[in-house]
């Protein structure tokens, strides 16, 4: 088990989430990775075949991880509770998000996780994340590599990630502030579908069509890296802005 302290308490607050991972041996030896780091919160979406025996083989002394595995039916069920989901991927992407590196990308879920939890997304061993999924989370990272030959195996890339967030956090425990209280994965999304409706309600934006500029919009306020607070305050102006709304009824002329 992972030992108490301030690098523990910032590790077990980073969850890995697969989605969709086709090869059991494979979610095996992603929990050796993160075990062999200090990780141990693991999500699966709709994984074709676990549990089963060749994740247990591959895991070697990280089986515990596996029973602790949390299997979900869905990324937004695998993003609950989280204030920031990074989201990897070996190739770019025509979206609105920018590409970190994964040593920044590392640094910055470390820095969330003083305070509140935070994830690492990877897609299929075959086919990745989908647009979709990626525009779930907040940041899109990948990991440098000969761009002849980018693919990384899945426990490999999950290895990369968890020795980097590991090296974040070694380095962050010495200059403790106050962690913020930054908004979950859920009100963040109850936000931005406020937001939408909102926009095709004033005529801003078209329903058949919204998805560039809500891929902007997303990019916008996740650089800004929402509070709790902040996130009710922005609620709070579109709900007195709705028609009938009594608070705009009572706006001074």
């Amino acid at each position: 088990m992972v030992t108490s302290g301030p690098l523990s308490r910032t590790l077990i607050r980073i969850r890995v989430v697969l989605v969709e991972p086709s090869h059991p041996g494979n979610i095996g030896a992603a929990a050796r990775a993160m075990r062999t780091m200090g990780l141990s919160r693991l999500a699966l979406v709709r994984p074709r075949l676990f549990p089963h025996p060749d994740a247990v083989a591959l895991a070697a002394n990280a089986v515990d991880v596996l029973e602790r595995a949390h299997v979900c039916a869905s990324l937004d069920e695998a993003l609950e509770g989280t204030a920031l989901a990074v989201a990897l991927s070996a190739r770019g992407r025509d979206l609105s998000h920018a590409m970190q590196d994964a040593r920044d990308a590392a640094a910055e879920l470390v820095r969330v996780a003083a305070g509140a939890d935070a994830a690492m997304v990877f897609g299929n061993e075959t086919a990745g994340l989908s647009n979709e999924d990626v525009l779930r989370c907040g940041r899109l990272a990948t990991i440098p590599a000969d761009p002849e030959h980018s693919s990384l195996n899945l426990a490999q890339a999950v290895q990369i990630l968890a020795y980097e967030v590991r090296r974040a956090s070694g380095a962050a425990s010495h200059a403790r502030e106050r962690a913020p209280d930054y908004a979950t994965h859920e009100g963040v999304e109850a936000f931005y579908a406020q937001l939408e409706r909102s926009l095709v309600d004033a005529g801003f934006l078209d329903p058949a069509n919204p998805g560039r500029l809500m891929e902007r919009l997303r990019r916008l306020f996740g650089r800004a890296r929402l509070e709790r607070e902040e996130v009710n305050i922005l609620r709070g102006m579109l709900s007195a802005w709705e028609p009938g709304s009594p608070k705009r009824k009572n706006v001074r002329k």
